[in-house]
């Protein structure tokens, strides 16, 4: 079923979608996907998809994950960001999660997840940034931080101008404290400080950028990011200056906003 947005706008150069409810919001970016991504298909027989992780992203990953008429066998799935150092095996790998709430259901033809050893990281940077500009991305579905970011672009760390793609980066103990909140550690001190992650121009790069933001926690990140200046303080304010970017929003997340 099509769903419409219960209000849209367009803030800047931004289109804004708010839905009825999370799952409404989950479905109508998934379809959008869709079309981005056998559109891809259909124009070059492959499509590259980067796609993000987290709670928020759920109704969204389970509603792509049931779309029967996309072709998954000639799609490439890359991701946004992993800790230096983790287990691959440990339940708050980025990675995993991927697997678990998407992978596991459809049989992609590819997917290249971000490395993040705690050697020789520096060279798993531009490794993975490599692969990022032999495949062009036609998609990037993310969300946004408590704390604005992007990925795991926060501030104070982030750059708009990023001369890399990816790159090791300090976390945000805000960022940090968000992953406790959703039950993927049990306390901060297990919240590794550093991680590995695509940089705002990575992000961007893609031809069509959706960013998929439900739930209350996340509602003043979204009124700074969409009412606020825009600026590196609120990394994902940068969506704005961006014609090819989506914003979705819940009732909750978007309930800061004055319309």
């Amino acid at each position: 079923m099509t769903q419409s947005p219960i209000h849209q706008t367009t803030i800047d150069q931004l289109p804004v979608r708010v839905y009825a409810s999370n799952a409404a919001m989950g479905q109508a970016a998934a379809a959008e996907a869709a079309v981005v991504i056998q559109e891809a298909i259909a124009q070059r027989g492959v499509a590259n998809v980067i796609l993000a992780t987290g709670n928020s992203q759920l109704t969204f990953l389970r509603s792509l994950r049931e779309n029967q008429d996309i072709a998954w066998n000639h799609v490439r799935v890359f991701h946004m960001d992993e800790y230096v150092g983790l287990d691959p095996r440990h339940p708050a790998s980025f990675p995993l999660f991927l697997r678990r709430h998407f992978l596991d259901y459809v049989d992609v033809g590819a997917f290249f997840p971000v490395a993040a050893p705690a050697e020789d990281t520096e060279a798993a940077c531009r490794a993975y940034e490599s692969l990022l500009r032999n495949h062009p991305a036609d998609l990037c579905a993310c969300g946004i931080g408590e704390n604005g970011h992007l990925a795991f672009n926060d501030p104070p760390y982030v750059d708009f101008d990023d001369p890399v793609w990816v790159k090791v980066v300090q976390l945000d103990e805000r960022s940090r404290r968000q992953q406790v909140g959703e039950g993927h550690f049990a306390t901060l001190d297990e919240v590794p400080t550093h991680a590995v992650t695509l940089t705002i121009p990575a992000l961007l790069a893609a031809k069509t950028v959706l960013c998929i933001v439900p739930e209350a926690r996340k509602a003043e990140a979204v009124q700074a990011s969409l009412r606020g200046p825009i600026i590196e303080d609120c990394p994902a304010s940068i969506l704005r200056t961006q014609p090819h970017a989506r914003l979705y929003l819940d009732p909750d997340s978007g309930r800061l906003v004055d319309w």
